[in-house]
């Protein structure tokens, strides 16, 4: 679980909060059933040429539980690594809400914000 004063972590390593705050973008279906959370974590701690083999998926973890992906890429500048990209897939509304509240007690307790991109031009 994530500690007691952070309230919400991301973890590429049991235990250990990532401290890199990531951006993340939202895709939905047009029902709003399906969809998912694209994630990237620019120079996280996670990464280093020691590390990045033995990273096999993200954690979300909060007070009610942990959201793991498998869908964990690593990006590379010149042969250096350089940032972290995962995907965090939703197949249900029930789903999203969860996920939704894992986000919102990550925001709160990273004191962060969200904007919504309407798509529009």
């Amino acid at each position: 679980m994530a500690n007691s004063t952070s309230g919400a972590a991301i973890e590429f390593f049991q235990g250990i909060d990532e401290k890199v705050v990531p951006e993340i973008r939202l895709t939905r279906s047009r029902d709003g059933r399906t969809g998912q959370a694209f994630f990237t974590f620019e120079q996280p701690e996670a990464l280093t040429k020691e590390t990045m083999t033995d990273i096999t998926g993200m954690r979300l973890v909060d007070e009610e539980g942990v959201l793991v992906t498998r869908d964990v890429n690593a990006r590379f500048v010149n042969g250096n690594p350089s940032a972290l990209e995962a995907t965090y897939t939703w197949k249900s509304e029930a789903d999203f809400d969860r996920f939704m509240r894992f986000a919102n007690r990550y925001a709160n307790s990273h004191g962060l914000g969200y904007t919504e991109a309407s798509g529009k031009n």
